[in-house]
């Protein structure tokens, strides 16, 4: 068993990093905590099995569409065994303002699907408009056919 303490610098908060950390320590089976820091970065304490700690340095190393990891500084330790499970800490209100920007993204949201459809609307109007045309003009192509045809 050991204790790492890492200090993760990138685009990292407010962004589900910590979230994804406590996944990836929770199936792992680790214990410690997951923090945010006044600095930017977020301080990670993860305990135990030092082949679990090595794949869990690489899992929490993320780079996708809203995560950036730019690097990680890690210390290594004797374990405390000070926590029974792995937690996500939360400062004070933060869960308040983090719903409140929550609820403005998803209030953009909901205008752009708004103005997607109205969108996708008109070109529907549009094509019904132009088959309704073609399906006329292949009307009387066809009308004009049979007429030649009774006519001979």
């Amino acid at each position: 068993m050991k204790r790492l303490t890492a200090y993760v610098s990138g685009n990292v908060h407010q962004r589900g990093y910590r979230a994804r950390v406590t996944d990836i320590a929770r199936v792992l089976g680790l214990k410690g905590t997951v923090e945010n820091l006044d600095d930017g970065r977020v301080k990670i304490i993860a305990e135990g099995d030092e082949d679990k700690l090595k794949w869990f340095e690489e899992a929490i190393c993320i780079k996708n569409t809203l995560i950036d990891v730019s690097s990680i500084e890690k210390e290594y330790s004797t374990p405390r065994d000070d926590v029974n499970r792995f937690y996500k800490l939360v400062d004070r209100g933060e869960t308040d303002s983090r719903l409140d920007t929550a609820a403005d993204h998803l209030k953009n949201l909901i205008v752009a699907v708004n103005n997607m459809n109205q969108n996708i609307g008109g070109k529907i109007d549009q094509m019904n408009d132009n088959l309704s045309d073609k399906i006329d003009q292949m009307n009387d192509n066809l009308s004009d056919k049979i007429d030649q045809m009774n006519d001979n």
